[in-house]
């Protein structure tokens, strides 16, 4: 649903603005944002609403979860996130398999991508300890601004971006650009959990 999301709206975005690209996006941030908060708040209560693998790898580095476990959900995302992808296209029509030719190239790219996942997970992690009720909406806008004041428009997810090359359309990424975004989008889980578990840390009474 997340990914029918993405590509779906990047469709209509592409088709509806004429040629402007600023017009595409921002149908396309909406949608992802508003979406976000539906789809946390229907899963949550179900498997905790993590639909990126970089959220399960950091539960798993936390021990909150079993390496069993995450490997199941790290294939049910990558599943999922390739179904949407090709359930998107045959709502507007679109051949289901495609390529992406869209290259995201570059280092800043890579580092929008870390700083993007650094964000996340300190947003997951900081409103779990603090507001979990809260955590919906904050993901939600969380990644609504940072479609916007990243260089690569925020993947923030393994699963999407791999799913994101199976698009040749304007949420799409070429395969060969998509291994620098997930190595920044790890890079940033890791840096997040280290940061924000130092910064979260209860203080012992002396």
């Amino acid at each position: 649903m997340l990914l029918a999301i993405v590509v779906g709206s990047g469709i209509m975005g592409e088709r509806l603005s004429g040629g402007n690209d600023a017009i595409a996006l921002l149908g396309n941030t909406l949608a992802t944002g508003a979406g976000l908060i539906v789809l946390i708040q229907m899963f949550g209560p179900i498997s905790g609403a993590h639909f990126n693998p970089a959220v399960t790898l950091t539960l798993l580095l936390k021990r909150e979860t079993d390496a069993r476990t995450a490997a199941l959900y790290a294939a049910a995302q990558f599943a999922g996130a390739i179904l949407g992808v090709w359930v998107a296209h045959a709502m507007f029509a679109e051949p289901v398999l495609q390529l992406s030719a869209k290259a995201r190239d570059g280092l800043p790219q890579g580092l929008a991508e870390a700083v993007a996942t650094f964000g996340l997970i300190g947003t997951i992690l900081c409103t779990g300890r603090h507001r979990p009720d809260a955590t919906p909406v904050a993901v939600g806008l969380y990644i609504t601004a940072a479609y916007w004041f990243t260089s690569s428009t925020s993947f923030a997810n393994p699963a999407v971006t791999v799913a994101r090359t199976l698009s040749d359309s304007f949420a799409g990424i070429a395969p060969h650009s998509a291994p620098l975004f997930v190595a920044g989008q790890l890079a940033g889980a890791i840096a997040a959990l280290l940061f924000f578990t130092w910064l979260l840390r209860e203080e012992r009474p002396q």
